[in-house]
């Protein structure tokens, strides 16, 4: 009995392509297998014609092959090579989220700058002007958002096998963090990380939505890669504190994009200064350092957003829109929310990208 394809698909899952240190299946490379009675024609897509490694792949899927079945006599292994981004190659299939009109990513090069506050303020800041948001959180191995929405008692819902979103702050959400256990680590391997972003991101019932936000993981890793991979994403925001420390890593975030096909709308500066009681404003770690990043960078600048001790609070209570009850706070976020819905107008004139309705009151 010949083998099937979903064994060779696994046995394709331990072939790592050497140069990017992942299995063909998770960088999805394996764009076909056919199985002709003791045959096995496996077909896999590059990412450069001249790939210097091209033996060695396919050397490893032969022998990966062959040690699924006995029986199997030949392994037959055909190139191809598509040069372009992973993001760019999604545009041209049909999206997994049909009715989802703009996924933006909101990443950062390390972690500690305040880009969860940044993502779910974002997407409740869009709803508070006319759209429909919704916030997908994607940091799978620290998620914040079951207590920055709140979420705590907030029962979960599956509709067949469908998660149903949470509905609250005007958004809808979604987060790893309410289907484990409050306390539990969450260790993932790269082949569990992808499904486990997966399963959330395309077995989320979103409905229709102008704008989803998707909180990644700090740093570059496999996240972003399958975000990238599975989703058509009209951009992502870079959030960055302003010490030059800071900067080095959000560089990487910026050049981490687009390697991947994926434009960056724009860059943010949280904890820019900080408000005191008196109001008196504090640069504490150098103001407008990643408004500079950005210039340098020709990147455009979104705003700044300040240390202020009713933001904390707001977000530690899962309280997110009494942000918008303080003055400076308020004004702020909806400079940050305009400015990034300026940048999604600009990437929608070319075309690429349908244009959602975003009114200002």
């Amino acid at each position: 009995m010949p083998p099937k394809r979903d064994q060779v698909y696994d046995a394709l899952r331990t072939v790592q392509d050497p140069d990017l240190g992942k299995d063909l299946v998770t960088l999805n490379m394996v764009k076909d297998v056919r199985i002709d009675g003791d045959q096995v024609h496996v077909h896999v897509e590059l990412t450069t014609p001249a790939c210097p490694m091209k033996d060695k792949i396919r050397q490893d899927v032969v022998a990966a092959v062959q040690a699924v079945d006995s029986t199997i006599r030949d392994v037959h292994v055909e190139f191809s090579a598509d040069v372009r981004p992973p993001n760019e190659k999604l545009h041209d299939q049909q999206s997994p989220l049909p009715n989802v009109k703009h996924v933006i990513a909101v990443g950062a090069g390390k972690g500690g700058v305040g880009k969860s506050t940044i993502a779910a303020n974002l997407a409740i800041g869009l709803a508070q002007h006319g759209a429909k948001a919704g916030l997908l959180d994607g940091d799978i191995y620290g998620p914040s958002m079951t207590t920055m929405l709140g979420l705590q008692e907030v029962p979960g819902r599956v509709r067949e096998n469908t998660l149903l979103p949470f509905e609250v702050h005007g958004i809808k959400s979604m987060t790893i963090g309410k289907l484990v256990e409050p306390e539990k680590p969450l260790i993932w391997r790269g082949p569990m990380a992808h499904g486990a972003f997966k399963q959330l991101a395309t077995q989320t019932d979103w409905g229709e939505l102008d704008y989803l936000i998707v909180d990644l993981p700090p740093g570059t890793g496999d996240v972003p890669l399958t975000l990238a991979q599975l989703l058509p994403l009209t951009g992502a925001v870079v959030v960055c504190t302003p010490q030059k420390v800071a900067q080095d890593d959000a560089r990487r975030a910026v050049r981490m994009f687009e390697q991947l096909g994926v434009a960056v709308l724009g860059i943010v500066e949280n904890m820019s200064y900080f408000i005191a009681d008196d109001g008196k404003e504090y640069d504490i770690f150098g103001r407008g350092g990643a408004e500079h990043m950005a210039k340098e960078m020709s990147l455009p600048f979104l705003g700044c957003l300040p240390i202020h001790m009713q933001l904390r609070k707001n977000c530690d209570n899962g309280q997110p829109l009494e942000n918008w009850q303080q003055e400076t706070l308020a004004a702020e976020l909806n400079g940050l929310c305009q400015n990034l819905a300026q940048q999604v107008s600009i990437a929608s004139a070319s075309g690429a990208y349908v244009q959602p309705t975003l009114s200002v009151q």
